[in-house]
C-alpha cells in the first residue's frame, strides 16, 4: 500500500510532512514503512511521531491499496 505523511516532519531521515511512503500493514497497530533512510521501521497507524517525543509527529492518508 502507499500512504501519504501529513503532519511535522520529523528526524533527518524519517517522515516527511506530505510525502507518500510504500508500507505494509502489520499487527498491533502498525505500519511497516520504507522511511526517508530507505530502511523498513514501524510506526503507529493512528499517530506516527519519533519514540523520543521530540515531535507531535501526525496522521496517514491512504494513498493507494
Amino acid at each position: 500500500m502507499r500512504l501519504r505523511y501529513i503532519g511535522e516532519s520529523f528526524g533527518f531521515d524519517s517522515l516527511t510532512n506530505g510525502k507518500i511512503y510504500d508500507a505494509e500493514a502489520e499487527n498491533e497497530g502498525m505500519y511497516r514503512v520504507i522511511d526517508d533512510s530507505g530502511e523498513d521501521y514501524l510506526y503507529s497507524k493512528d499517530n506516527p511521531a519519533p519514540l523520543d517525543g521530540s515531535s507531535a509527529g501526525g496522521k496517514w492518508e491512504l494513498v493507494e491499496e
